[in-house]
């Protein structure tokens, strides 16, 4: 799904603002991963930066922030909607009722960092506003960080296509980029996971030898 191509070549060459507005609200608040997000925003602030410009910036930047913040308050609603159904959902072998609390512990934790950085990641921005609202993490804290995210994403990625949306490399890889700023910032996060399991791997292989260690020296009658 191109966006240069829908916004260029398609009927919405008629409607470039309608058409990133409803596109960026249908992906962070309607459940429906599958848009091109980051290229969109991107190929926004390219085609506002051009002579005879589709939409100028100075509308394009408050309009792109203020969507991204209302579609993700639209799937914290849906997530604190479907939330009490879950607690009565019987556990099945796909979902258990832990999942949820454990969910809440973590937004609590690290919910305010998750927030801001999943809004650079395709498919997980789409649901972690859900899973907010269904872990219930404090909403004022939510709000908080959530506009930072809006700022960040909507504004940060439409700023950058208009200043350098001509340079190839850039325009060509801008979700890698991204992607690759996500994982460097996670990084000590999934080192610190890999520590505690392999200590964890470490203590259930030592537990046995123990054991076996302990009969070997009982007397024998």
């Amino acid at each position: 799904m191109d966006p240069m191509y829908l916004l260029t070549d398609t009927w919405l060459k008629n409607a470039v603002l309608p058409a990133i507005l409803v596109i960026v609200f249908i992906e962070t608040g309607l459940l429906f991963p599958i848009l091109p997000g980051d290229s969109l925003l991107f190929t926004g602030g390219l085609l506002s930066a051009g002579d005879n410009a589709p939409v100028s910036i100075w509308v394009l930047l408050p309009a792109v922030m203020i969507t991204a913040f209302a579609g993700d308050q639209c799937a914290y609603w849906i997530g604190r909607a479907i939330g009490p159904a879950l607690f009565h959902k019987e556990d099945t072998r796909f979902f258990k009722k832990h999942y949820v609390t454990e969910t809440h512990a973590f937004f609590e934790k690290h919910g305010p960092k998750t927030i801001i950085l999943a809004r650079f990641v395709p498919i997980v921005r789409t649901f972690m506003p859900v899973l907010a609202g269904v872990s219930k993490m404090d909403y004022r804290k939510f709000v908080i960080f959530d506009i930072v995210g809006a700022i960040l994403w909507g504004g940060g990625i439409t700023v950058l296509g208009y200043f350098l949306g001509g340079v190839e490399f850039i325009k060509n890889h801008v979700e890698a980029i991204f992607l690759l700023i996500v994982f460097v910032s996670i990084l000590p996060g999934i080192v610190t996971v890999a520590k505690r399991l392999l200590n964890r791997g470490s203590s259930a292989q030592a537990a046995p030898e123990t054991e076996l260690a302990a009969s070997a020296n009982e007397p024998t009658h």
